[in-house]
């Protein structure tokens, strides 16, 4: 699979712009500000329906005016897919898949697979919990999109407890008949989600740490571990259990909203004992890993997006990454950096045709 054309109109600081694609290699090359990111961030915008780094919409429509598009022609298994997201100010966002209009929007999430490497993963480290929820939410959501559905209803039934609980504090009232049909929901989708990432998790980890493994050469141990409350107890025991504590906190205390992922190096948190290359080296790793499991699921290779990847790696390893191109386990990729000559020097090395955009 890869994405033949580009075309942006008011899209975060780029009026206008148009790019027509090598099918391997490309390579978005200027300053800081001048748009690099937001080229690579549109492509995201492709796969995934919003921006990775500013998923509030209106946010990403160019300060001058009062809408963006942003449409990419895509050849995915030899055939023809065109991709249009549009956004008006004041009005909902649209996908449309070949001039069709998605109705839900997550019916669209693992049509395009795509992984992006940034400077902005190193919050995996060091935001909480939520954020690396999102990160195994997501790479399971490419690939299955029952469980995508079973994680918005969560969602949604977890925000309609925890409202019942606000009602019951205002109104010093308790229903527990209505509070049930909520924790029996919220037991049954929780145990779901729960099977799933275990069941992912244990295929996904193995992976990792192979792909950590090539590209540290065996340096040190490294280690993902789940950590659910569900392990423990089942969700319904743990909302019975946790009722008064939920009650005087107005919200919903226990379930699969508060798992976590440990990131270790040698038995130890990478984020107090993991140095800034080890860091580094972890969370290309861990995105390498989610291209491999997203590849193996779909059958195609994932598009790659490499935002500024010399901040995060040096030559060499960026050199490494972009060899496996010419192997055949990477399919397309796109590249923003600063710097012409390194990246062209880096590119060249890999024997695959591609090509230089200069913003």
């Amino acid at each position: 699979m890869f994405l033949k054309h580009l075309s942006l109109v008011n899209y975060k600081n780029l009026d206008s712009a148009s790019f027509e694609f090598d099918t391997k290699i490309n390579c978005f090359i200027g300053n800081n500000g001048v748009g690099k990111t937001n080229v690579l961030d549109s492509i995201y915008h492709l796969a995934f329906g919003k921006s990775y780094f500013n998923p509030i919409t209106s946010q990403n429509i160019n300060h001058d005016a009062d809408f963006f598009v942003v449409e990419g022609q895509f050849e995915k298994l030899q055939k023809e897919e065109q991709i249009l997201v549009s956004a008006k100010r004041g009005q909902k966002k649209v996908i449309k898949r070949n001039n069709k209009p998605y109705e839900k929007f997550s019916e669209h999430i693992g049509f395009i697979p795509t992984v992006i490497i940034s400077p902005a993963d190193r919050d995996l480290i060091i935001e909480g919990s939520e954020t690396r929820r999102k990160f195994m939410d997501g790479v399971i959501s490419q690939s299955d999109n029952v469980y995508l559905n079973k994680l918005i209803q969560y969602g949604k039934i977890n925000a309609q407890r925890n409202s019942l609980l606000k009602y019951f504090a205002a109104n010093h009232s308790f229903d527990r008949d209505t509070l049930e049909v909520y924790n029996l929901q919220l037991s049954d989708l929780g145990q779901y989600i729960f099977e799933k990432r275990k069941a992912f998790l244990e295929e996904f980890i193995p992976i990792f740490n192979k792909r950590y493994a090539d590209i540290t050469k065996n340096e040190e141990q490294v280690d993902i571990s789940y950590k659910s409350q569900l392990f423990d107890s089942s969700l319904a025991s743990l909302l019975e259990a946790n009722l008064q504590k939920d009650m005087a906190l107005q919200y919903t205390s226990v379930g699969t909203h508060k798992d976590d992922l440990s990131f270790e190096i040698e038995g130890h948190p990478i984020k107090k004992f993991g140095s800034q290359g080890q860091q580094k080296s972890f969370l290309v790793a861990l995105k390498l890993a989610q291209f491999d499991f997203i590849k193996a699921i779909s059958k195609v290779n994932p598009i790659l997006l490499l935002d500024d990847i010399f901040d995060k790696l040096d030559e060499q390893r960026v050199a490494h990454i972009v060899a496996l191109v010419a192997t055949d386990q990477l399919g397309q990729i796109f590249i923003s950096d600063t710097h012409a000559d390194r990246t062209e020097a880096v590119v060249k090395s890999s024997k695959q045709s591609y090509k230089l955009f200069k913003l």
